[in-house]
């Protein structure tokens, strides 16, 4: 059957109604909506259905005449709906934008109705529909400005991760520490108290008792008596020098447990003979007692200050890390601080992988303006991708210096290098030579806006067995 010409007539205008009545629309005129129609084509999608996919070239503009339609993207934390377009918006390839493909799929959140324009159109539409076109640009200028912020904050969660994966780790063995040595130190203390009871209840003569805090203070190479031997300190010795503690208690009938404790505290058995010595009968066992608690209470009192001290130093470099104290604006940084708290972070990384990380600075290095903590993000970036490129045993060096009255900062690293064929386009959105779901192409273009922002430049150079990326800041003028 040949086409009714009438009712197509008919179905546009049906169509151009129903544009006109959708808010975003009604204001454009009537001639313009009249020539998206008979130039475009409706389609109609099902609910999840794929509008266009990602990473694949779009041909087309979309008008929602009806329902909604989604970007959906996976920056390496799942997948997280970026922005939705709804009737009367435009999605799709729009005049004068340089997207090529989308970052993420386009997928139809329900039953949606699309007006489709085909772009070999686009010539002609910015002819005839000027209004149109001058809203696609401004709705495409948009776009571009809720991509780069999600793009920020996604690629700004992505550092938090890796920051929060290094700090758990280095919190880990302090914060175990303190839990084991404080549930310790309180039997110790107990043991103490009893210990110095013990004392009391035996009458020691305060000549006595300064021997006694003379052996608590022993460490190893001093002596109590002359005849005191070189304390050796090595593993085996250490359980050589117990053994023989414990058949010297045992020989002095005394609680066999005390041998670890002194032990520890490198006494010697010609130590003890002289200690035992000027002991009267019934007191050597209590002394031992009481030494051994205040030395082992002492020793756990030591590993808890050096556990909290090693849990507040992670903190401060965390809060100079992320500025967490400063306004996001620009201000007078200290790199070298920046690189070192951020190798701190990444060193779990580089220890599971064996790598080797060494930064050189150079000495009186000035400061810099600059965004603090976007600044290390782009550190974390650059050392993060470098030690993706090494393999085990590999190395990655991190120089900072002064040239020409800009602070220059080195990442280099010994992997296999970047195809000269593909180092154009490192800095590109989305382009990524990581395997799928390791990278999200994301990161290098981020880290050249945010050098841009501190007025600095970044640049790299690339050969087998070396990669050498430069960031270029402002020196402040001493």
């Amino acid at each position: 059957m040949a086409n009714d010409p009438t009712a197509e007539g008919r179905s546009d205008q049906n169509l151009v109604e129903r544009l006109r009545n959708v808010p975003a629309m009604s204001d454009l005129p009537r001639e313009e909506l009249e020539w998206l129609v008979q130039n475009g084509s409706l389609d109609v999608y099902e609910a999840g259905a794929v509008v266009a996919a990602e990473g694949k070239p779009v041909g087309n503009l979309f008008i929602i005449v009806s329902g909604r339609v989604a970007v959906w993207v996976d920056r390496g934390n799942g997948l997280r709906r970026v922005m939705e377009w709804r009737a009367g918006e435009v999605t799709g390839m729009v005049p004068y934008s340089r997207m090529k493909a989308p970052p993420g799929d386009n997928r139809a959140e329900e039953t949606s109705e699309l007006l489709t324009i085909p772009v070999n159109r686009f010539p002609d539409m910015v002819n005839h529909c000027p209004e149109f076109t001058s809203g696609t640009v401004h709705s495409m200028v948009d776009r571009a400005r809720t991509f780069r912020a999600s793009d920020l904050q996604d690629e700004k969660m992505i550092s938090l991760g890796k920051l929060a994966s290094g700090l758990a780790h280095e919190l880990n063995n302090p914060s175990s520490a303190a839990v084991r040595s404080a549930k310790v130190l309180q039997d110790t203390l107990a043991d103490a108290d009893a210990a110095t009871r013990a004392l009391g209840e035996r009458g020691i003569p305060p000549a006595a008792l300064d021997l006694l805090e003379r052996v608590l203070g022993v460490d190893a190479g001093s002596a109590v008596g002359a005849e005191s031997e070189r304390v050796a300190t090595t593993a085996l010795d250490l359980a050589d020098r117990e053994d023989e503690l414990s058949d010297w208690l045992e020989r002095q009938s005394c609680d066999l447990t005390l041998a670890g404790p002194l032990a520890d505290m490198c006494l010697t058995v010609p130590e003890m003979d002289a200690l035992a010595g000027r002991m009267a009968a019934g007191e050597l066992e209590p002394s031992l007692k009481w030494v051994t608690a205040r030395y082992m209470a002492r020793t756990l009192s030591d590993e808890i200050w050096k556990a909290a001290t090693r849990i507040h130093d992670l903190i401060s470099v965390v809060k100079r890390f992320t500025y967490m104290d400063n306004l996001a604006a620009p201000d007078v940084v200290d790199v070298e601080d920046g690189l070192r708290d951020t190798i701190e972070i990444l060193a779990p990384r580089a220890a599971s992988s064996d790598v080797g990380v060494r930064l050189e600075v150079d000495e009186n290095l000035p400061r810099v303006t600059a965004i603090g903590g976007e600044m290390n993000q782009v550190w974390m970036s650059l050392i993060d991708n470098a030690l993706d490129a090494v393999s085990e045993g590999g190395a990655v060096d991190v120089t900072a210096r002064l040239e020409v009255g800009r602070v220059v900062v080195s990442v280099t690293d010994d992997g296999p290098g970047i195809a000269p064929e593909i180092l154009p386009q490192i800095f590109d959105p989305l382009f990524t030579t990581k395997p799928p779901g390791a990278g999200i192409g994301m990161g290098l273009e981020i880290a050249r806006r945010l050098v841009r922002r501190s007025l600095g430049e970044i640049s790299v150079e690339s050969r087998p067995g070396r990669t050498e990326f430069r960031v270029s800041l402002i020196a402040e003028e001493s």
